[in-house]
């Protein structure tokens, strides 16, 4: 996919969208000549292939799976993604593993990842507190298991696309991947949600200029297994499957930390608030009404609590 456009003040926007982690990354940017827009764009994909190769959970050549494969014999990683597994334990830590990322085993017993018949034996008591951070890039598993980055790698993704295109002189940019979006120097657009209850309709969340948010809804992801309803959204503490109809999004600085805090706050809201607080977040939530079944409430977060907020009318979009 690819717009090309001139605005009345000669600057010129680019839009350009590809296929990657696992969904439809669309990047678009402004700057003064259509060929500083292309190797803007090129670079800024290249930075998000760059972070898919390295933390695929089904590129068998990964960082990720090289470690799920290391046992407990320690690995040397890319910096990159050095960097996210710090993250992913400071994480946590602070949210007291509602944030785990060594929740691959729930996800691949529920069919959304492979089976890699060639992983190291995970140990079923294994969790975040085992993952060992050396020096020089070096990475430890105390006791065998298999992780998984995709609750906080696409965000990360999203802004190593940002830098890239603020790197290369840009004067506005925006990259999209999937409800994983960061923007700089435009303008205060509307950021829109899709309806929990009906996905094809969309409600305006928020005006964003320079920041990032990240939505998780299951809207699309649940499925049956074995008879019971399973959903990619798992809460780390008690290892289940999220399954309430509900739509998180999260606001914050970088979108590697809107992305994994919307799992925080997806299997526990309430104690999610000192959680947001900690990395200066805010969330909205969009859930059914305890007093009204049959509609939807919008909830934001403060320091206290949750308050309601004024609801608008949904706009109708294609599914």
């Amino acid at each position: 996919m690819n717009r090309a456009a001139a605005s009345p003040q000669h600057d010129h926007t680019l839009t350009r969208a590809r296929p990657l982690l696992g969904t439809l990354v669309e990047i678009s940017v402004r700057g003064a000549s259509t060929h500083a827009l292309n190797t803007a764009i090129e670079q800024a994909f290249a930075a998000v292939e760059r972070i898919q190769t390295l933390m695929s959970y089904h590129d068998l050549t990964s960082d990720v799976s090289r470690l799920n494969r290391s046992g407990t014999t320690g690995i040397t990683v890319d910096p990159h993604t050095w960097f996210v597994l710090d993250t992913a334990r400071t994480l946590a830590a602070v949210s007291n593993g509602l944030f785990d990322i060594s929740i691959a085993p729930e996800l691949v017993r529920a069919g959304y990842l492979p089976q890699h018949t060639d992983f190291a034996s995970a140990d079923a008591a294994a969790n975040w507190r085992h993952i060992e951070l050396l020096p020089d890039h070096r990475v430890r598993l105390s006791r065998p298991m298999h992780i998984d980055l995709g609750g906080i790698a696409k965000g990360y993704a999203v802004d190593c696309a940002i830098l890239a295109l603020q790197d290369a002189g840009m004067q506005a940019g925006r990259v999209n991947a999937g409800g994983d979006l960061r923007v700089f120097g435009e303008a205060a657009e509307t950021i829109h949600v899709r309806h929990p209850g009906a996905a094809t309709q969309l409600l305006p969340l928020c005006q964003l200029r320079e920041g990032a948010v990240a939505t998780s809804a299951p809207y699309y992801s649940q499925r049956q297994v074995n008879g019971c309803v399973a959903s990619p959204l798992i809460n780390a503490a008690t290892r289940q499957p999220c399954t309430d109809t509900r739509s998180v999004s999260v606001l914050a600085d970088c979108c590697m930390l809107a992305d994994a805090l919307t799992k925080v706050v997806f299997a526990a809201p309430t104690r999610a608030i000192a959680v947001l607080q900690h990395f200066a977040a805010h969330a909205a939530v969009i859930d059914a009404d305890p007093r009204l079944p049959a509609q939807y409430r919008v909830r934001l977060s403060e320091p206290t609590g949750w308050r309601d907020a004024l609801q608008t009318e949904p706009e109708a979009v294609a599914a």
